[in-house]
């Protein structure tokens, strides 16, 4: 039996999991990153711990699955998209990484669009600006840290990077990159005009050569073995874009079907042979599948705004459930359903970590009364989050027909009082993929493309996806949440004047 690794790097932990040729989760190891928040708005991370804490998951999965690490045919990455991860000529990190969920640069977004920068670059790239993607962010520091810039050899990816620390070799990888504003759509090559557009023509030489996501990136360095235990020589494939990687761990390989991950990023998307161009959906980029286009709406407005709540309102119920050898997801399930929708009218407004709406909007309860408590607040949480995925999906679907179903990854997948609300508020069927760590998955299987495990990714995808159930919605409960869902764009609408207000 082969073993495959995959890495997955999202915005606060760092996971590696191992899996058998039949996708079988033989181990997971998950080791948390440390966010930086120098000033409100910034959210960074130190690469050299990052690059440790990877090592580390790395060793651990291993220790944990008992195998001979010569059984690894290969070792892949998946990552947040967007986001900055520069190396220095040096060899170094020339800054801090940014995460995803960083907003420093939401004035220049504004700006080129109403300049009319924003339109030209998307008649390149095929997608709007975001103040998160790498194009912003280095606007960003050419003109506060320029430095910075200068000292600057290669701009990666997140997990363009830790690659870059497993193997010694530096790539960029086709998935990232168009996500990024970054690659003109049209050509799926760097584009130095639509560099100049953005004022960035100085970054054109620190772009990395351009791989696919199943190609082999170099091998697994001496330094990099005795850190993870993956043996010297191992092939390391390019990997992918997280989006992406939850995709292909899903099933999606064709037109028909349709996926929504429920984590720190609320991802709803199918694929195409031709990007949507009409300006209904904000994002096309390129999909690892060559000759698809992932079609993608997403925002960071998911399940990262119940963990929140958790967090700070539910400390006691959380060490209670501990005590008594239970979890707190256990409490936030039987919670939520002991109160039918119609009985809350709270709205939640799931922009805790930015927003789908306004680069300023900020997470908000709107309803209170003295009636409610932490029951009607965390329903509504539920509800939120279900209503800004909600909000892709009808962008998505004014583009396609109807899926007969929608596959559900992430947190909320693990919830079946969650998962009906999806599918009540959406009156769409939603298959749950089976519980496992899906981004690293998707991973492991290229690294089993380039390692010649598999054959393509019709045979990685056979052999591996398993769908666990499915879950009908109730016609009954579709006027419920139609009604409330209105009352939350009404909120929204209501509350666009005020952002600046509450400008960082």
């Amino acid at each position: 039996m082969r073993y495959l690794m995959g890495i997955d790097n999202g915005g606060t932990f760092s996971k590696a999991a191992l899996f058998d040729e039949n996708g079988v989760q033989i181990s997971v190891a998950s080791v948390p990153t440390v966010t930086l928040t120098p000033k409100p708005g910034y959210t960074e991370r130190d690469m050299e711990e990052l690059w440790q804490v990877n090592a580390k998951a790395a060793r651990q999965a291993i220790e944990k699955s008992g195998i001979d690490p010569k059984e690894i045919a290969g070792v892949s990455y998946s990552g947040h998209g967007k986001g900055l991860y520069l190396v220095g000529k040096d060899g170094k990190p020339a800054y801090n990484g940014i995460i995803s969920t960083d907003a420093r640069a939401w004035a220049y977004v504004k700006q080129w669009k109403e300049d009319g920068t924003a339109k030209k670059v998307y008649e390149k790239t095929c997608q709007d600006i975001l103040a998160c993607q790498p194009v912003s962010l280095l606007a960003w520091l050419r003109d506060h840290e320029p430095e910075v810039l200068e000292r600057t050899r290669y701009v990666f990816a997140v997990k363009d990077y830790v690659r870059y620390r497993m193997s010694g070799e530096a790539y960029a990888e086709y998935t990232d990159f168009s996500g990024g504003n970054l690659v003109n759509l049209h050509t799926g090559e760097y584009d130095r005009e639509l560099l100049s557009y953005m004022g960035l023509d100085m970054v054109y030489e620190k772009l990395p050569p351009l791989r696919h996501a199943s190609d082999i990136c170099g091998h697994v360095t001496k330094e990099a073995a005795e850190l993870t235990l993956i043996p010297e020589g191992t092939p390391v494939a390019a990997g992918m874009f997280d989006v992406n990687a939850c995709g292909i761990a899903s099933g999606l390989s064709d037109e028909e079907k349709m996926c929504m991950i429920a984590g720190t990023w609320s991802i709803n998307e199918f694929i195409a042979k031709e990007p949507v161009l009409n300006g209904t959906v904000a994002l096309n980029s390129m999909f690892c599948i060559p000759g698809y286009y992932l079609i993608e709406e997403s925002s960071p407005t998911s399940a990262g705004n119940m963990e929140w709540f958790i967090r700070n309102l539910m400390g006691y119920e959380k060490e209670e459930a501990k005590e008594n050898g239970g979890s707190v997801y256990d409490v936030t399930n039987a919670w939520v359903e002991s109160i039918e929708p119609q009985e809350n009218n709270i709205i939640f407004l799931p922009f805790l970590n930015g927003s789908n709406e306004d680069a300023l909007a900020k997470g908000t309860f709107v309803g209170l009364t003295a009636y409610h408590n932490k029951k009607h607040m965390l329903r509504a949480v539920y509800e939120g989050i279900v209503f800004s995925h909600l909000t892709h999906v009808k962008k998505l679907l004014r583009n396609r027909e109807v899926p007969k179903s929608i596959r559900l990854s992430g947190g909320a997948a693990n919830s079946d009082v969650w998962v009906q609300i999806f599918a009540d508020a959406l009156q769409i069927p939603i298959d749950v993929i089976e519980d496992k760590e899906l981004g690293a998955q998707g991973a492991a299987i290229v690294a089993g493309i380039a390692a010649g495990v598999y054959a393509d990714y019709e045979e990685g995808i056979r052999r591996t996806v398993k769908i666990t159930k499915t879950v009908q919605p109730r016609p009954e409960y579709g006027p419920v949440y139609e009604k409330k869902y209105q009352t939350y764009r009404r909120v929204i609408e209501g509350l666009s004047s005020v952002w600046e207000c509450f400008e960082n």
